[in-house]
């Protein structure tokens, strides 16, 4: 109940009087509102397991590095490009991949990493806002 008195008390504040009829419309509004920006479990995991995984500077750059590449790169082409060990560049590899970002390709000994149309999105979408916030 105290969530509803809280309601109660700022559509008080903002119309100057509240009865329960206003507070039952502003509740059914957020629910309208919630119902709106819902997606599913899966879809859910899937959008912050991609968002998790551009979360550090090593996965980031090297989805910006793939996504501006013409086409795949191999795992050793780079390795010399970020300031980290081999392992650590491979783990950040396979979670960008995990997370759909990447899409991986073996030949023989080498593995090949190219971005997906969602990590180009998503990178495009992080470009577009950073240009309205200048």
């Amino acid at each position: 109940m105290a969530t509803t008195e809280r309601l109660e008390r700022l559509i008080a504040d903002e119309v100057g009087e509240c009865c329960a009829a206003d507070v039952n419309d502003r509740l059914a509004a957020l629910h309208e509102l919630e119902a709106t920006a819902r997606v599913d479990e899966a879809d859910e995991g899937r959008d912050l397991d991609a968002l998790s995984a551009l979360g550090s500077g090593t996965r980031y750059r090297l989805a910006r590095l793939l996504t501006a590449a013409d086409g795949e790169l191999c795992v050793c082409e780079l390795e010399p490009l970020v300031d980290v060990s081999e392992s650590a560049v491979s783990h950040a590899l396979s979670t960008l991949t995990d997370a759909g970002l990447l899409a991986r390709r073996k030949e023989g000994k080498w593995r090949y990493y190219d971005s997906t149309d969602r990590a180009e999105a998503l990178l495009a979408a992080l470009d577009s806002t950073r240009e309205v916030d200048e």
